[in-house]
């Protein structure tokens, strides 16, 4: 199975579960966001939010923009999207199946791209934000949010293994060093980088995924497996019966001018 046929299997059968996700339909870096967009950003005509997922960026910015566009692979998912978004009634977003790594429109075509807690499943998230810098305008902006690793190689493996073993279609959380990286070599300029501590709880991130309970029990082994350093710095607490409560990783905000 591919990359891209993994992340369809996946959110398919889980979309719903991604709609109330609290880590996703929440979080202090979709609050920065919008916050950002409200003061520093005028040109708010046309939006263009990639791998929308659940639909939480695409409805919290529906009221700052004349038009938005929510693009996911999955069918399934933009059809939960859809269903938030109108249900909330929010008439000036479209749908879109699409791939955020050959994205079906023009050239210069959007004012705003996002891309929220998605990028960590794309195989090549080089020609992603080549992509973005082709459909964004010039002027336009760029904000990406997802997941990220310390820089650190040991625990940058053992992050992303974690994510893997709870779900196939996870390809890897990138490096803040690394997105830097990637997107000022696509030619953007980097204006912001916000960095967001970001809790976990063990039982509803398990949930998300729809985890059997033997699932659930080998990754929690796993995780109490590693050693006391990775367990000390990615904040591992457990609950009164020795199993895992929940854990600490970081996520980004980066907001990038063309």
């Amino acid at each position: 199975m591919n990359q891209h046929q993994s992340v369809k299997d996946q959110f398919g059968k889980n979309a719903s579960n991604y709609v109330t996700s609290p880590l996703h339909a929440k979080g202090k870096d979709l609050e920065w966001m919008k916050q950002w967009v409200t003061h520093q950003f005028s040109n708010k005509e046309t939006l263009l939010d990639i791998a929308t997922g659940g639909g939480h960026v695409a409805n919290a910015f529906a009221p700052l923009f004349n038009q938005v566009t929510a693009l996911d692979l999955t069918p399934e998912m933009l059809e939960q999207a859809e269903k938030f978004i109108k249900g909330n009634g929010y008439e000036n977003v479209d749908f879109t199946i699409g791939d955020a790594q050959d994205l079906p429109f023009d050239d210069q075509s959007f004012d705003m791209v996002t891309c929220r807690v998605a990028p960590h499943h794309f195989p090549d998230v080089t020609k992603f934000v080549k992509e973005v810098y082709r459909v964004v305008k010039a002027g336009g902006v760029f904000i990406l949010a997802d997941n990220v690793v310390p820089e650190m190689d040991a625990y940058d493996i053992f992050f992303n293994d974690l994510e893997k073993k709870r779900d196939y279609s996870h390809n890897r959380a990138l490096k803040k060093t690394e997105w830097l990286s990637v997107v000022e070599h696509t030619g953007f300029r980097t204006d912001h980088l916000v960095t967001f501590e970001k809790n976990f709880s063990f039982e509803t991130w398990c949930k998300n995924m729809s985890l059997s309970n033997e699932q659930i029990e080998e990754l929690n082994d796993w995780i109490l497996s590693a050693s006391d350093d990775v367990r000390t710095y990615f904040s591992v607490k457990t609950q009164e019966d020795g199993t895992v409560k929940s854990f600490t990783g970081q996520s980004i905000v980066l907001i990038a001018w063309k």
